[in-house]
């Protein structure tokens, strides 16, 4: 029976993990080494709490927390943060989505000196610190190219 649970958790676990890359445009997305190393992990965890007794909710929610360890907090989703919330009114609804994904490769240096693999990262002061300098770099993108 644990054979099942394994293999059901796995072939469960990499399209969750690979849709949840693709929604959230994490460069992992087309990597597919990572993926399955980690949907294989993620099913691992989830044969191992079985086998020591979790319920099958509490060994689904370890499989997940394992799945998406350290993939909370995209570049694309941290920048798409800063354009609905500072930019609505410069920005067109219609337009986040490309215009987020254009400006993406050119901010990718004020993500280098962050940990987005964090966690907690939402809670730190280098997330307020990485927000003021995406909201000043888009400033700067629209004054000179527009949106």
């Amino acid at each position: 029976a644990t054979t099942e649970i394994y293999t059901l958790s796995l072939h469960d676990a990499l399209p969750i993990l690979l849709d949840y890359l693709r929604t959230n445009k994490f460069e992992q997305a087309t990597d597919e080494a990572f993926i399955r190393e980690r949907a294989d992990r993620a099913a691992g965890t989830y044969e191992w709490a079985m086998l020591e007794g979790y319920p099958a909710a509490g060994a689904q929610e370890l499989a997940m927390r394992t799945l998406t360890e350290g993939l909370r907090y995209s570049k694309y989703a941290i920048l798409r943060e800063v354009v609905e919330n500072e930019f609505a009114d410069d920005v067109p609804e219609a337009k986040r989505e490309s215009f987020t994904r254009k400006l993406l490769p050119l901010v990718g240096n004020v993500f280098s000196i962050y940990d987005l693999s964090d966690d907690n990262f939402a809670l730190s002061p280098d997330y307020d610190l990485l927000y003021t300098e995406l909201t000043g770099a888009v400033v700067l993108y629209i004054e000179e190219y527009g949106v």
